[in-house]
């Protein structure tokens, strides 16, 4: 007799697995990873092999048996990473193992097949004088053999039945694949190009990574070095060597040029896993993956886990972008888990940025891509003081907008706040119209005709009077993309010289399509939110504008200057690719702050080494590591009296623990945290797992949300 140890796929934080199950005798198909649908606690849910036996502590005849066994099991090393994930960022196996099934599993959506017609060699006969036909059967015949096989749908399938009853045509049920297409920005090469000496450099070193089947590696080029190719050539060679890859992005519709590259040099060998997709789109790609037929995944953070049985390279690209965190739980990030799937896998990781991360400096072995392919410099990047001023724009931007309508160039201007204006106010009492769930101001939407909480998504019609006093004089405060989109074209739009917009209100369907769009146009702005700096490849932008450049230097969050520092030269980076050469404007009211400073220098290494020991200093990553523990529920006091309990029981050596803080009340929910801030990760991370857990049914008793955040951004 076997038995089984199965992880139900529940969400309760209480319930703890695996659970014993007795296999019927002479079930050869159920193996580790095997997705199986389970009695559990008086009814059917999914769960996920992770152990087979041969005995159990347990009365035998009192377990139960399978129900039924599923497809869309997974890889071994999927099943031992979601245990990992678990104890790392202080979840249950089963939230990490729902992750990785195939998309639709737990809804069972499968392939969709269809009903195929070909045309056999009695009905070649036939057509040739053999047997008599009716005018419509003749006419199938001909359209079969002029186009090959296809679906009996479209000729029609009672037809059909009776010409495969005499013979004439063969009919078979075939899987069929949905897949998406992506639209096309700039041009992808089919042929490896010519690496310069640094790219081959750099090239050499991963190859010498996967003939020994590890290598950790942090690609630093400035932007336009390169790097692109380089990931395409290393992947080149492990598919030559039999193995696998995974290509992470930070955002697959603001990378449609990498994605392009991809499947131009690779073809059907790479499957593109990411949300936007249908779920039956998804579903095919992720079979595709775990049946071989694809050998390269691209998507973003979730890709992570794609089904492949060998994977010998993870590439992740912009490694330094926040959107690798998963906000959901478990709150994985997915560059560790990279490197932990990696490690299982004897796999190389290549970490790809030109603004590395501190912590990726300190624990990955850097390669350097000082130059750019073409040679030509970074562009020279100007400081604009915008204190005392009461316009968006400097005189100095104004300038160089029209200069370059004139010339008829392109031009890319951040500013990384959406809407219309940040906030509305009334002149007469002051009072500013917030959210009814979150202790914040609603943003003004104007084309849209609402106000709108970017938190939770409450929307209100765009008042005409103050709610509290009934006055009708009221204030708009500060301006965002959807002013600046106006004022832009206002100012310099028309026919030859568009505006393009891009942010979180532009539908997530038309992202690529405007990215392809300002690609293509002859002239023309792109204004927008971070979404303008990641990745993009126009070698045509001659100006590029970063407006309120200190603004994220404002959040209390000792990251705060590196995200700074990484969005001036990310947008900086993004101009001077062509021929004409290129300038960047930073508008800012502190032209001193160091992150701007050193980053209209081009001056990464003085950046990182100034950040670096500040934050040795003061015990941050890379240095220290944090876990915050974010409690929620509607009754007020309810979260704040756990979260002393909690911060009570944490008791840890090398170890500070911060609050518990009240937060903001977010969604209709109030909040509270206790952040635990510790030199030795591991314990503090057991510790923090070990308390939540015993508090879990307290909590849950209560209407308490616990969710625990390992290595917070």
């Amino acid at each position: 007799m076997k038995f089984a140890l199965v992880e139900p796929l529940t969400r309760t934080r209480a319930v703890r697995g695996p659970f014993d199950y007795r296999l019927p005798p002479g079930e050869a198909q159920i193996e580790v990873g095997t997705l199986l649908r389970v009695p559990f606690g008086g009814r059917s849910t999914l769960g996920v092999v992770v152990a087979l036996a041969g005995e159990t502590e347990l009365e035998p005849h009192r377990l139960a048996e399978p129900e039924a066994v599923l497809e869309g099991g997974l890889p071994e090393d999927l099943v031992a990473l979601a245990w990992w994930m678990a104890a790392e960022y202080c979840s249950t196996p089963a939230r990490a193992l729902g992750l990785m099934l195939s998309p639709g599993a737990a809804r069972g959506a499968g392939h969709r097949y269809s009903l195929v017609a070909g045309l056999t060699a009695a009905g070649q006969r036939a057509l040739a004088g053999g047997e008599a036909l009716t005018d419509g059967q003749r006419a199938a015949l001909e359209r079969l053999r002029h186009a090959g096989p296809t679906v009996a749908a479209a000729i029609g399938t009672s037809r059909l039945r009776r010409l495969e009853r005499r013979g004439l045509v063969s009919l078979e049920q075939v899987r069929q694949l949905r897949r998406s297409s992506h639209p096309r920005v700039g041009s992808a090469p089919s042929q490896p190009l010519a690496l310069t000496s640094e790219q081959a450099g750099a090239l050499a070193e991963i190859l010498a990574g996967l003939d020994r089947r590890s290598g950790r590696f942090l690609l630093h080029g400035v932007t336009g070095s390169g790097k692109t190719e380089v990931y395409l050539q290393a992947v080149e060679a492990v598919l030559e060597s039999g193995r696998d890859a995974i290509v992470l992005v930070p955002e697959i519709g603001l990378t449609p040029q990498l994605v392009s590259r991809f499947e131009a040099r690779l073809g059907p060998l790479v499957a593109v896993l990411h949300s936007k997709l249908s779920q039956g789109e998804r579903h095919d790609e992720w079979w595709r993956l775990r049946r071989g037929e694809a050998r390269v995944c691209v998507g973003p953070r979730s890709a992570v886990f794609a089904p492949l049985s060998d994977v010998g390279l993870i590439v992740v690209d912009e490694e330094h972008d926040s959107s690798y965190k998963h906000e959901g739980d478990p709150r994985y990030d997915a560059r560790t888990v990279a490197g932990e799937r990696a490690r299982h896998s004897e796999a190389v990781v290549v970490c790809g940025t030109a603004t590395p991360r501190p912590e990726s400096v300190v624990g990955l072995r850097r390669l350097r891509l000082l130059q750019r392919v073409d040679g030509r410099p970074l562009p020279p990047v100007e400081v604009l003081d915008m204190r005392g001023a009461h316009h968006p724009l400097h005189p100095e931007t104004r300038l160089a907008l029209s200069d370059l309508r004139r010339q008829q160039g392109k031009a890319i201007v951040l500013l990384n706040r959406r809407g219309w204006s940040n906030f509305l106010s009334c002149r007469a009492c002051g009072r500013v119209r917030m959210c009814p769930n979150c202790e914040v101001a609603l943003v003004l939407h104007r084309s849209a005709g609402f106000v709108a909480c970017h938190h939770c998504g409450h929307r209100d019609a765009v008042p005409e009077h103050c709610p509290a006093c009934g006055s009708a004089a009221l204030a708009r405060h500060g301006a965002g993309t959807e002013r600046l989109e106006h004022e832009l074209e206002h100012a310099l739009g028309g026919e030859g010289f568009p505006v393009f917009r891009l942010d979180a209100d532009v539908a997530a369907s038309r992202v690529a399509g405007t990215l392809a769009r300002f690609g293509a146009a002859p002239a023309g702005v792109l204004v927008g939110t971070q979404m303008v700096a990641k990745g993009h490849d126009f070698p045509d932008v001659r100006l590029g504008v970063v407006l309120d450049a200190d603004q994220t230097l404002r959040f209390p969050d000792f990251r705060a200057e590196e995200r700074t520092f990484a969005l001036v030269t990310q947008l900086a980076g993004r101009a001077g690719r062509g021929d004409a050469g290129a300038r960047v404007l930073v508008q800012t009211l502190a032209p001193d702050a160091r992150s701007i400073r050193l980053a209209a220098g081009h001056d990464v290494d003085g950046f990182l080494d100034a950040e670096l020991g500040h934050r040795q200093i003061l015990g941050y990553p890379p240095f220290g590591s944090l876990i915050r523990i974010q409690l929620a529920a509607a009754e007020p006091a309810a979260p704040l009296e756990l979260a002393q309990e909690l911060a009570r029981r944490l008791s840890l050596p090398e170890a500070t623990v911060l609050g518990p803080a009240p937060l903001f009340r977010l969604r209709g929910r109030s909040r509270a945290q206790v952040v635990v801030k510790s030199t030795q990760r591991a314990l503090a991370i057991a510790a923090v797992g070990r308390v939540v857990g015993e508090l879990a049914g307290r909590a849950s008793k209560a209407g308490v949300r616990l969710s625990v955040d390992v290595d917070p951004q």
